[in-house]
């Protein structure tokens, strides 16, 4: 807590009461002293802070809010100078295959197949542009359909065919959504290859997408030792983007001249040690790094919070079915640089290390504006989940400023003030304090430990906020999907959340009955993968708490002679572990057997039989769970009972196909209780 004092009609930082300094005066404090000049040129352009939908299906939940509460969500997002007021969206460009919390459909599931209509990236990329038509766009492969590698699980035999795949994508954001992709990338944390990063240049420039720069190479710096040997390399990549680089940059990075991003970081649960993480990087990444960009994996936390790396967004929005979400921590954060600078703004050339622990980072859009931004994050309260955090310690200090060259005429600097309060549990995020009045270019500053301060010549600053969303609720215990619609808004059904393979509405024109509008399974060949996905498809849906359950599905086997289908209750696992899911499934095949398993591998056979069920034909599956025991209907009619089931005792209901194959679901009821 600051403590003011007026004198002579000028605020002046005086004394500091708070957390750790109870009634001490500042002079007791050590002080250092920071000069600000931009006399002597500037440093590196600042190129923005933004966040990741996608590496994988982290979204997935967020278009499936009812308004208000989906446009709240975005506004906290991407309105400028409202919340996080991002500068940079970073998608998946999705490719059929696991990639985190789920599988992103891609545009060409098969070679000759293309739909720029699937999944919920693009719309997601439009409300961004909506709310800041100058937001930068980012497209980033994580996975890639199986054609692309002719039969092996490789993206780079064949690098015309890959550079056509992801170039298709550019043209169709622009041809069917007017989007303009500003940058794209090679293949996410996984080798490049600096032959298809050459062709992928002059494809690009060939069609005219000179504009489009390439972010090489999403994982660590190493592409940056190739690029300071191979010229043409270095001058087909625009950026060089590493991956929780733990604020620090390596000497082959900086001999390429180029712009050197934090590509991705964060990735760490969205309460106070993140929030603490993310302001330490946000300063870090370019004062021990000269990183000019930071990206959060993840934007928002909108997938089943079970799933791996639960949480791991800047805010959280998961429970379309209630419309409660929250906004976290991360979102303030953010909020202090992101609100008071724009990508083009330099950073002042000025060493960024307090001399008591901590950071400032300066930056000036060169006509005057100065925004500084302070953090004093101490180590067990801003560690990332990766990589290990050396010690280091932070005290507090008083800092005094003086300005330099243009800015010595400033004379008042707009304050913005968080405090994580990890021991009280009452933090103050992103409050607005008294302007403070610069003295003959001069001003002080007493700064406790885990707070972050914005002083700006900016009055934009702003911080907004809706009525408070609705109460959260857990997951419908009596739910429904017939599929009936005609025209969907999104291409994936409500609430699935599909693990391996794409489950896609479909209208089955060959249908005179009951079975028009249909789910379907459309993933044929394994994609050329990012994780280990599973052998068999699935889809997730529900309460992950849900114990009894009983799950009713039509199914409609495709594939014949060894094709098959399962519905499940208690499945236990997903995103990047999905090969180890346990659960109770219930399988039909078309050779006419039936089997219950105890996973989704099929190894755990707990009951096998005759069931009589064809391909081409429609089937209804009941499976019902309680307690320790489980039995199974055909059409209606008992198959099998009195199974036994032990592990796991809890988890979500799924669907799912025996391989990479054509199947439809229809009608989906899951009552639990």
């Amino acid at each position: 807590m600051v403590c003011v004092a007026l004198l002579w009609g000028w605020l002046l930082l005086g004394c500091s009461w708070g957390p750790g300094l109870p009634g001490v005066w500042a002079a007791a404090l050590s002080t250092a002293t920071y000069v600000l000049d931009d006399a002597g040129g500037l440093g590196r352009q600042f190129d923005g802070i933004g966040a990741v939908s996608g590496g994988g299906a982290t979204s997935r939940l967020l278009v499936n809010y009812q308004e208000p509460y989906r446009s709240q969500i975005l506004d906290y997002l991407f309105k400028p100078n409202f919340g996080a007021s991002l500068h940079i969206l970073k998608v998946e460009i999705g490719g059929d295959g696991q990639s985190t919390d789920g599988t992103e459909p891609s545009h060409m599931h098969y070679e000759n197949d293309e739909n720029y209509f699937r999944g919920y990236e693009w719309w997601l990329m439009k409300e961004a542009k909506k709310r800041n038509p100058k937001i930068k766009l980012i497209g980033l492969p994580w996975t890639f359909p199986a054609w692309i590698g002719r039969g092996e699980n490789w993206p780079y035999d064949y690098p015309d065919v890959t550079a056509y795949y992801v170039i298709s994508w550019i043209l169709g954001a622009k041809q069917y959504h007017d989007l303009d992709i500003d940058y794209i990338g090679i293949w996410n944390e996984r080798a490049f290859s600096s032959k298809y990063i050459k062709v992928l240049r002059q494809s690009l420039d060939r069609l005219g997408l000179r504009n489009v720069g390439i972010i090489a190479a999403d994982g660590d710096w190493n592409v940056s030792k190739e690029m300071i040997v191979d010229p043409y390399l270095n001058d087909a990549v625009e950026v060089v983007g590493a991956h929780y680089p733990g604020t620090k940059t390596v000497p082959n990075a900086l001999l390429t001249k180029k712009k050197l991003w934090s590509s991705e970081d964060y990735s760490t649960f969205n309460d106070e040690v993140g929030a603490g993480c993310w302001a330490r990087i946000l300063n870090q990444n370019y004062v021990n790094g000269n990183m000019t960009s930071t990206i959060a994996w993840n934007l928002v936390a909108s997938y089943y919070e079970q799933l791996p790396f639960g949480r791991c967004g800047l805010m959280t929005a998961q429970e379309p079915w209630s419309g409660h979400y929250e906004v976290d921590a991360p979102i303030w954060i953010t909020a202090h640089t992101t609100q008071f600078t724009q990508p083009g703004w330099s950073y002042l050339q000025v060493d960024g290390h307090l001399e008591g622990g901590g950071s400032f980072v300066a930056l000036t859009d060169g006509l005057g504006n100065l925004t500084i931004i302070i953090e004093t994050m101490t180590h067990n309260h801003s560690q990332c989940i990766r990589p290990p955090l050396p010690h280091f310690s932070v005290t507090p200090q008083r800092a005094t400023f003086y300005l330099k060259g243009s800015f010595y005429m400033v004379e008042t600097l707009q304050v913005w003030h968080s405090r994580l309060g990890f021991e009280s549990g009452n933090s103050s995020l992103f409050e607005q304090l008294h302007p403070v009045k610069v003295w003959k270019g001069s001003f002080s500053l007493d700064l406790n430990v885990d707070e972050v301060y914005t002083l700006t010549t900016l009055k934009t600053g702003q911080k907004c906020g809706c009525p408070e969303p609705p109460p959260p609720q857990p997951f419908p215990s009596n739910y429904k999907d017939d599929f009936n619609i005609r025209n969907p808004p999104f291409s994936e059904a409500p609430n699935f959340a599909d693990q391996t393979g794409v489950f896609e509405y479909f209208i089955n024109a060959s249908d005179p009955g009951d079975h028009v509008f249909t789910l379907r399974q459309v993933v044929v060949q394994q994609p050329i993968t990012w994780a280990s996905d599973a052998d068999q498809t699935i889809s997730l849906i529900g309460n992950f708490q849900w114990m009894n359950v009983t799950v009713t599905c039509d199914i409609y086997i495709e594939k014949q002679r060894d094709g098959g289908v399962f519905i499940a209750g208690r499945v236990d696992n997903g995103g990047i572990y999905v090969r180890r899911t346990k659960g109770v499934f219930f399988w039909v095949f078309a050779d006419g057997t039936y089997r219950v398993t105890g996973d989704l591998a099929g190894e755990e056979i707990l009951m096998k039989g005759l069931s009589g069920v064809r391909d081409n034909t429609w089937h209804t599956l009941t499976l019902n769970i309680q307690g320790t025991s489980a039995s199974g209907l055909l059409n209606g009619y008992p198959l099998w009972e009195n199974v036994t089931v032990s592990k796991p005792s809890n988890g979500w209901a799924a669907i799912g196909t025996r391989s990479f194959e054509f199947a439809q679901f229809d009608n989906f009821h899951v009552e639990a209780s």
